[in-house]
């Protein structure tokens, strides 16, 4: 037999009280800290994270509870008992159930004598095990009766491990009530030796553990869901950036437009992603050459995040390309679009600006959906150009656009932005911080130092939004 199994159990004895009074004291302060937070989450969102953090909470309050009520056992010593049996161990008598729901009332205790075949269970674990208190305790041959099928051969491997090479338990198995309800038990249980080393008996004690597994399901459960969601989004970003990449215009640094002939527009661009989301938005620029050597030049804003909106960018981006090469006026573009988005299976709402420059006028046409208006600097000082009437696409079904012509001269530089540029500021004052770096732009000398000067300027701010700058510098 292992060393650690003796002939005798020797009668508990409590430690010392004043020890065990302050372990209680600091696991109810604990437990009251951990109540505390939990609540608190409960006021936050109802994600799965929230949820995830919440099942934690009450996975840990219930294990501060049983430390709690254990620890009151040891402080007020083990329960009476009735008489000591042939092997000398104490056998635990039935006692009045405790009060619904306590600890008392998940935890019971058994013998099985193998001398004298008797059996003797405390009246707790008639209530874990679901018989009747005046029912004759099951013997280990009957017990797994009570067992699901699958779990038997646990149990019985336990129990022989027990009897025969004096192992401890240590499991849990589960058992079916009368009601066809399942329970779970904790059994922790060693052999009991006689004088001459044999086992006379088995002693255990079992547990209800099903609302602790239960908990622990739940921990589990939202874990895996948290971890498909975040898996799930980060494919989901991973799509957005890639079809992002795809849509918008492929040149970096300066682009020299019309590429054939005289090159009249000097463009540069930027994408500023949000600093407080990992989301792609729907923000777009576009510069394109069109028939005849004219440019056309839009940026824009869908409402939203995600695969959902940078595809629904997308198409917006082709339309207006579309439309655009077949010489339709910006307004008419403006229109169309808005009937494009207000057909879509999932409403959404965008704002654009797209103009339109003819070189050998030197002349610029534009329209706006909701908008900021274009900025126009020269000599060393900038303004926003007067906005012609249009609503948000998406907002209103057969929406007018109108649209404005102005003449531009050589060394001119128009700014087209996104409402995100310059967070936390209303649109006058997102303007005027805009115009503020006029002089910068007046000694800048291409359309890519411009970009660089709003960049170095408001790249680094704190965005709730993603957004775009377009700079046109006019060359000839």
């Amino acid at each position: 037999m292992p060393p650690h199994l003796s002939a005798d159990r020797p009668s508990a004895q409590p430690p010392g009280r004043g020890t065990v009074e302050a372990l209680i004291s600091q696991t109810r302060r604990l437990r009251g800290d951990v109540d505390a937070v939990r609540r608190d989450a409960q006021d936050e969102g109802s994600d799965a994270e929230g949820r995830w953090q919440r099942a934690l909470y009450d996975l840990a309050l219930h294990q501060l509870n049983d430390l709690d009520e254990h620890l009151a056992q040891l402080r007020d010593g083990p329960p009476p008992v009735s008489a000591e049996p042939a092997t000398g161990s104490p056998l635990p008598v039935a006692s009045p159930a405790p009060r619904s729901g306590s600890l008392l009332s998940r935890v019971g205790s058994a013998e099985w004598n193998l001398l004298t075949d008797e059996v003797s269970w405390s009246g707790e674990l008639y209530g874990i095990l679901g018989r009747d208190p005046a029912a004759a305790p099951l013997t280990l041959d009957e017990l797994p009766s009570l067992v699901l099928d699958e779990d038997r051969p646990r149990l019985t491997s336990m129990v022989t491990d027990c009897l025969v090479d004096g192992k401890r338990i240590d499991g849990e198995f589960r058992i079916v009530l009368s009601d066809g309800s399942a329970r779970t038990v904790h059994m922790m249980g060693e052999p009991v030796l006689d004088a001459g080393g044999s086992t006379a008996s088995m002693w255990a004690v079992l547990r209800d553990v099903s609302e602790l597994r239960r908990s622990q399901r739940t921990v589990s459960e939202t874990r895996d869901s948290l971890q498909r969601q975040r898996h799930i989004a980060q494919t989901e970003h991973r799509l957005a950036v890639e079809l992002q990449e795809a849509v918008l215009p492929p040149w970096r640094g300066s682009l020299r437009l019309p590429h054939q002939g005289p090159q009249t527009l000097d463009l540069a661009a930027h994408y500023l992603p949000s600093s407080t989301s990992t989301l792609i938005g729907g923000d777009w620029y576009d510069a394109l050459e069109l028939p005849g050597g004219q440019t056309l030049l839009s940026v824009g804003d869908l409402t939203g995040h995600g695969v959902t909106v940078t595809s629904g960018m997308a198409m917006l981006i082709g339309a207006l390309r579309g439309m655009a090469v077949t010489g339709s006026e910006p307004s008419h573009i403006m229109t169309w679009l808005n009937q494009l988005l207000d057909a879509t299976v999932q409403p959404a709402l965008g704002s654009a600006v797209c103009c339109r420059y003819r070189p050998d006028t030197r002349t610029l046409t534009w329209a706006q959906a909701g908008h900021p208006a274009p900025l126009l600097f020269r000599d060393g000082t900038g303004c926003a150009l007067t906005a012609p009437d249009g609503v948000l696409l998406g907002a209103t079904s057969g929406a007018a656009y109108g649209q404005a012509d102005v003449t531009l001269e050589q060394g001119d530089l128009l700014l087209l932005h996104t409402d995100g540029l310059v967070p936390r500021r209303g649109g006058a004052a997102r303007t005027r911080s805009l115009l503020g770096l006029a002089p910068r732009f007046d000694v800048a000398g291409t359309a890519q130092d411009c970009v660089r000067t709003v960049v170095e300027e408001f790249g680094e701010t704190e965005r709730e939004d993603d957004a775009c700058v377009l700079v046109a510098r006019v060359v000839s």
